[in-house]
């Protein structure tokens, strides 16, 4: 099953700049040939079921393994049955709807 992710992870208590741990878990992420989209509070990640929740729990490990001594990570994903959808799709649909409504 596919499914398109948005992963949020805060290493604590390992100072004020986390951005080590940020890019050793990108790293991770773009090592396993998932579709993602990194922004400024977290990655946008497509790919299947299996595969992205292995890579989260794997950026986890890697983190703890960097020194971090706990991690707080939010989670938002959603699966559809209906039709395939990408995070493009869902980005252009929204992006249709407001030009619409800015030619009304």
């Amino acid at each position: 099953m596919n499914v398109i992710a948005d992963l949020c992870v805060i290493p604590m208590g390992v100072g004020v700049s986390v951005s080590k741990y940020v890019a050793e878990c990108e790293r991770i992420l773009r090592e396993r040939n998932l579709k993602l989209q990194l922004h400024a509070y977290g990655t946008n990640i497509e790919g299947e079921w299996d595969e992205v929740f292995a890579a989260i729990k794997a950026c986890h490990e890697a983190m703890h393994a960097l020194g971090a001594p706990r991690i707080s990570s939010t989670l938002r994903f959603g699966t559809r049955t209906d039709r395939e959808q990408s995070m493009e799709d869902k980005v252009r649909s929204v992006e249709q709807r407001l030009a619409e409504m800015e030619g009304d």
